[in-house]
């Protein structure tokens, strides 16, 4: 059976597309992953790092929430130089440009 160039050409772009989404989904779950390995270890000892629970410290926020006070993308300059402040006890933080890419993308990902 012959098929119209128009249709194969329609298939081809169509099956190139679901590639490169594809491709695109795969990159941003290995920052997610990556991202969530990071605050798992590193700081759910007093924020709720996931989708539910509360935090082990009451004073330490939610990070599920943090979109909610200030685009967490703006996050990234802070993880960069350092996080030196937040609440009692809080260690200092600096991430490197790969780790603050890896947390960003985490915490986004909670918005959604």
């Amino acid at each position: 059976m012959r098929y119209p160039a128009s249709t194969l050409a329609a298939a081809i772009l169509s099956a190139g597309l679901s590639v490169t989404v594809t491709s695109v989904d795969a990159a941003e779950d290995v920052h997610v992953r990556r991202g969530h390995t990071y605050v798992q270890v590193h700081c759910a000892r007093c924020h709720a790092v996931g989708r539910i629970g509360e935090s082990p410290l009451a004073e330490a926020p939610r990070f599920r929430d943090l979109h909610t006070r200030y685009p967490v993308t703006d996050l990234a300059e802070f993880l960069a130089e350092g996080i030196r402040t937040g609440h009692p006890g809080m260690p200092e933080f600096k991430l490197n440009p790969d780790q603050v890419e890896d947390v960003i993308r985490y915490l986004t990902s909670l918005e959604r």
